[in-house]
């Protein structure tokens, strides 16, 4: 199977690069690319991309803009987003949003392509630790400015209570970074049934992909006890 993608990035020398690194991959089309966020519905609609290989910051429509908007399209394709900086609110915004990941400007060409395959193939770029990193870096900002942790705590506690028990479980082991094979030998369960309830876990709570899961149950605080 052959992995469609279009870069979105404002700077031609990055695009060029990206071009350069990716372009050999046997199992990797880049099918376009765009320079503002403002073209991105136009080109996915026309070229079908799998994954979206996002810039977080473009003059005229940005990534976090032109995510936001991506994600709530049906069928929408992946998108990873690009930042220079590993701690940052608009990284953030854009995983809740609906991407999949992110991915550093400097990552090395072997680290972009494996992000690129593991995105295609239904696997989030992010791991827990960095999850972690992100959601406490950007409290201690928030918390600066007023938005205190107790609220986001209480609506996304609100939130799971909406699931079942066993829907619970997954979305925390989730949160945590478990694999759907980790999370059925945990749970003494079948991988085919932790997908479903994966699913159902989605489904019910409106989200796009696993990262929104596990914000949502770092939110909720049920990350903060030792595993």
């Amino acid at each position: 199977m052959t992995i469609r993608l279009l870069l979105v990035d404002d700077d031609p020398l990055v695009r060029a690069g990206l071009i350069l690194m990716l372009g050999g991959a046997e199992d990797l089309e880049i099918v376009g690319e765009a320079a503002d966020g403002r073209e991105v519905p136009d080109l996915v609609g026309r070229l079908a991309p799998d994954v979206v290989l996002m810039d977080i910051r473009m003059p005229g429509v940005d990534g976090l803009t032109a995510t936001e908007r991506l994600r709530a399209l049906p069928d929408a394709p992946e998108v990873v987003v690009l930042t220079t900086f590993h701690a940052d609110e608009q990284v953030l915004r854009a995983l809740r949003a609906g991407a999949a990941g992110f991915l550093l400007k400097d990552t090395k060409p072997a680290g972009i392509l494996a992000a690129v395959r593991r995105i295609a193939a239904g696997d989030p770029v992010l791991s827990p630790a960095v999850t972690r990193q992100l959601m406490t870096h950007v409290a201690g900002e928030e918390d600066g400015r007023g938005r205190g942790e107790e609220a986001r705590r209480t609506t996304a506690a609100a939130r799971l209570a909406e699931l079942a028990a066993r829907e619970r479980e997954v979305a925390v082991a989730v949160g945590r970074g478990r694999s759907n094979a980790e999370i059925a030998a945990e749970l003494y369960m079948g991988v085919p049934t932790v997908k479903t309830h994966v699913s159902r876990v989605l489904a019910k709570l409106g989200l796009n992909n696993r990262v929104q899961i596990a914000l949502l149950v770092h939110d909720a605080g049920l990350l903060d006890t030792a595993e």
